[in-house]
């Protein structure tokens, strides 16, 4: 029940996130859903393995180089989920950013 939960909060996060940032495009809340299901499945496979890859070089840049990669998992999570469009890096890399910010208030506030 507790993963259900904290699906949909960040299928809200998402939703909310959209709404904030005019580069992003999101059709509907079943887009949200599929949005936070596809973002949770990249992060949990493939984000630790180009982490690991990219290990040298993201110590070498003071672990700048995390946000980068953030950014490019939000763009394939974009190609890969129809009725989520993301016009670009930067706004990728906003969408991260911000989409961390409020995901980290909403579950605050419900757990």
């Amino acid at each position: 029940m507790g993963l259900l939960i904290k699906w949909i909060v960040n299928a809200v996060a998402v939703v909310i996130t959209a709404y904030l940032l005019p580069g992003v495009r999101l059709s509907g809340f079943f887009a949200a859903l599929v949005t936070a299901l596809v973002l949770g499945l990249v992060n949990v496979f493939i984000r630790p393995l180009l982490l690991l890859l990219t290990l040298p070089l993201n110590i070498l840049t003071l672990g700048l180089l995390t946000f980068v990669i953030n950014a490019l998992l939000i763009l394939l999570t974009s190609a890969l989920v129809p009725g989520f469009e993301v016009r670009g890096f930067w706004w990728a890399l906003l969408f991260s950013l911000v989409l961390s910010i409020i995901n980290y208030a909403l579950n605050v506030v419900v757990f």
